[in-house]
């Protein structure tokens, strides 16, 4: 679709003076070879087609009305009429216009001069304006003279009409008015009467506003019922207060538009019944009163079949599911998406606010039907747009989501709730959860494809506008909720939209921009982009982190957190629960990059431990790194710890009572079944030779121990480890010469009443190694931990503390 802003209807006026819909297009202004000039062309919407092709003639007389409507005459009894969707359009073609005919665009009407004589112009041209006579009773037959002395002239006309705009003259003279009629002064009636109907010759549309005013219009139909003419006065206003009755079919509830359709049928009135026929003025005399009485009824239709069907919408959704879903259905075969779309564009806000409830309708009903529509427009407008490059016109893409986005952008109201209304029907309209996705294809990645390619920079486009520096260029109130949305709809694309939010986030750095408004002095904006960031974070997305570290966007956040003191607040939370979370989820690369360069910064924070934590993380990460073999072998054990079951290890303790002790052999040890069928494999390497050191240790502190025993000394106690639970230290008073369980021996196992005896129907069991006659306890791989303990300290103990220290 090309810019709304030239699209217009045509009119042509028929032999009965009324206005005939001629087709809607596109207008645009060009030199035309075959016309020999510039020339206005208007193509059709539908097909490209000519509708108009109309030469900017220098002495055709031009008018604009009601800042949308431009009228002229292009030949005798053909009159011609574009009605603009936009007033901005409607000035732009106006501006063309007068400059085809060398004249100022501040004008509303340009006539041709020809019949003036060179005298007559040039002193029109050199008086800077035209003075009017102070309104009073006395000077009306001078106002009378002046007003009917201008208007064979044009430019006098011109002056006349602007010189009574500017200085408020209609309201003035019909204060007189009502000074006549409780004067009961009949002559000064009569000259009112003159005077205003001058004013309708003037054909000037914004007289025509004031003087249909609610609180004028009575008073111009009073002025006019006292025609010199009549021996008596006309009761016109007696007809329309009592005689005439306004009948509703349905109840209209709207003011405004109750108060249109009255203004048309008075002006409606004037016309038919007060004003003498159109066939004693001079041509085109009245054309703008047609045009505001047309384009008046034209408004009201518009508004009541909004109304209507906004209505009709409200009231289906309490029909059955399967009645309801037929409306829908007819309404949207009936062509409502595009009809919204006009709507949607058109400066009435009552007419808008309608059309947006109606959309609201459609989008909660069926949100996937309303993207197939935009996207079906946007394939539609490509196809447009080539064929327009081709004429060498240009044209520009209006779709109906970013009319969405624009209202929502430009709401008015300081609440801002249009917009946050439409802000809902975006966040509707952009969710994956009620996306479709069958077979052939997935509405998803088209959708989402398509949004971000040709809406989503009408939607950043405040937001960027506002974040050129480094804070708002504007922080007022309205402007900060307005972008406290867009952020809100931003976030729910960061948490929904995956990779289609990530590369236009990065690619347009759309991040640092939103970090601007940490500085804004509303803190639910602060909130917002610090909540934007957060959302991001969450996704611990390592293309994220490293455009964070990039471009150091952590430093809006650090300085937001230092100018908020010692305040606690939400701000205060917000932050520090940001790098908590951080720190709580280990992100390597962000704990680095924050310590690294904002340490200094958060240093001093000592209330909360989360920055300290984050430098603990930070450390023990650079341990790691400068020491892999050490993080290696703390992996290994923590992962590889060979751990029995329990079933297993009573099975075991079972076998070494049940076994013979003669039966064994000299330096034979007692090995578990389980121990025996252990693959070597599974042992790894720097456990094994940990194992090789702490045994030959043992051993030689054996060995020692053994000579103390032979020079009779008392020989320390050994330490058992019991694999019940509970751990027990026996002593045993153990000969070199005697082996374990000999039953004689003292000391040994099996003797009653010695120390630490044990029997044999007990549960407590130990592995023992026999090597040349010395008695040796080796603990299970269990209680490896607790023997590391035990080693480290007695390892620091001269030997003949150890013996005190284990008794």
């Amino acid at each position: 679709m090309t810019d709304t802003r030239r699209r217009v209807k045509v009119y042509t006026l028929n032999e009965d003076r009324q206005w005939d819909d001629r087709g809607t297009g596109h207008v645009s202004s060009g030199y035309v070879e075959r016309l020999k000039g510039m020339s206005l062309l208007v193509r059709a919407e539908s097909d490209g087609s000519l509708l108009l092709e109309s030469k900017i003639n220098p002495n055709t007389a031009y008018q604009k009305q009601q800042d949308t409507l431009i009228v002229w005459s292009e030949a005798e009894n053909y009159d011609l009429a574009l009605s603009f969707q936009e007033k901005a359009g409607c000035d732009e073609i106006w501006e063309k216009i007068c400059q085809v005919q060398g004249k100022d665009p501040s004008v509303d009407i340009t006539q041709d001069l020809v019949d003036e004589s060179e005298e007559e112009r040039f002193d029109d041209m050199s008086s800077p304006g035209l003075e009017l006579p102070s309104c009073e009773l006395s000077r009306l037959e001078e106002i009378a003279e002046l007003v009917a002395s201008s208007l064979p002239s044009p430019l006098r006309r011109e002056k006349l009409a602007l010189a009574l705009e500017n200085e408020g003259y209609i309201k003035k003279l019909l204060e007189l008015f009502h000074v006549c009629e409780d004067l009961e002064n009949i002559e000064g009636l009569h000259h009112l009467y003159e005077i205003i109907k001058g004013i309708f010759l003037l054909n000037r549309t914004a007289l025509f506003e004031v003087m249909f005013s609610e609180e004028c219009i009575m008073d111009v139909i009073g002025c006019l019922e006292y025609d010199p003419a009549l021996s008596q006065p006309r009761k016109h206003r007696e007809f329309l207060t009592k005689t005439a009755k306004f009948k509703e079919v349905i109840p209209i509830s709207d003011p405004e538009l109750k108060q249109k359709i009255h203004q048309t049928y008075r002006v409606q009135y004037i016309q038919d019944m007060v004003l003498p026929t159109p066939s004693v003025f001079e041509e085109n005399m009245l054309s703008t009163l047609h045009s505001f009485i047309f384009f008046n009824k034209v408004e009201i239709v518009g508004m009541l079949q909004v109304n209507f069907l906004k209505e009709f919408c409200a009231f289906s959704q309490t029909l059955q599911p399967q009645n309801r879903d037929a409306f829908f259905k007819t309404l949207s075969n009936m062509g409502i998406l595009p009809a919204l779309e006009v709507i949607l564009g058109m400066d009435d806000t009552q007419v808008r606010s309608a059309a947006t409830d109606i959309f609201s309708y459609l989008v909660e009903y069926n949100p996937s039907m309303v993207r197939e529509f935009v996207m079906q427009e946007a394939q539609q407008n490509d196809d447009v747009s080539k064929k327009l490059t081709e004429q060498k016109i240009t044209s520009k893409d209006i779709l109906l989501i970013n009319l969405i986005i624009e209202h929502m952008i430009c709401d008015t109201d300081p609440e801002l709730g249009g917009a946050v209304q439409l802000m809902g029907l975006l966040r509707t309209l952009v969710d994956p959860e009620n996306m479709l996705a069958t077979a052939n294809k997935t509405e998803k990645t088209e959708f989402l494809g398509f949004f971000y390619k040709h809406c989503m920079h009408v939607l950043t486009a405040p937001l960027l506008a506002n974040t050129t520096e480094d804070k708002p260029s504007k922080d007022d109130f309205q402007t900060a909720q307005l972008l406290a949305l867009v952020l809100e709809l931003l976030t729910f694309c960061v948490e929904h939209h995956t990779y289609h939010i990530k590369n236009y986030i990065i690619n347009k750095d759309i991040l640092r921009r939103v970090l601007v408004l940490m500085a804004s002095k509303h803190a639910f904006l602060a909130l917002c982009a610090l909540r934007f960031k957060r959302k991001i974070i969450g996704l611990k997305d390592e293309f994220y982190n490293r455009y964070i570290m990039k471009s150091f966007l952590f430093e809006p956040v650090v300085k937001a957190f230092l100018n908020n003191g010692s305040r606690y607040n939400l701000m205060n939370s917000a932050i520090i629960e940001m790098f908590e979370f951080i720190r709580v989820e280990d992100i390597k690369s962000l704990t680095a990059h924050v310590i690294e360069n904002y340490w200094k910064a958060l240093e001093d924070v000592d209330y909360v431990q989360t920055f300290k934590g984050l430098k603990l993380r930070f450390e023990q990460q650079r341990e790691r790194q400068d020491n892999p073999k050490l993080d290696s072998m703390r992996s290994i054990l923590r992962n590889h710890r060979y751990r029995r079951d329990a079933r297993t290890l009573e099975d075991e303790e079972e076998m070494w009572f049940n076994t013979d002790e003669d039966d064994m052999e000299d330096g034979e040890a007692v090995v578990s079944p389980s121990d025996k069928t252990k693959n070597d494999d599974d042992i790894m390497d720097p456990i094994s030779k940990f194992m090789e050191r702490k045994k030959l240790k043992e051993s030689e502190e054996k060995e020692v121990l053994l000579k103390t025993n032979l020079s009779g000394r008392q020989s320390p106690s050994f330490k058992l480890s019991l694999s019940s639970g509970t751990k027990t230290n026996l002593t045993s008073q153990a000969s070199a010469t005697n082996l374990p369980g000999s039953p004689g021996s003292p000391g040994s196992p099996g003797s009653p009443g010695s120390p630490g005896s044990v029997p044999k129907n007990t549960s407590q069991t130990a592995a023992i190694t026999t090597k040349g006659g010395l008695v040796g306890l080796v603990d299970y791989p269990d209680d490896d931990e607790d023997d590391d303990e035990d080693e480290d300290k007695e390892d620091t103990l001269p030997l003949a503390k150890k013996a005190k220290f284990d008794s």
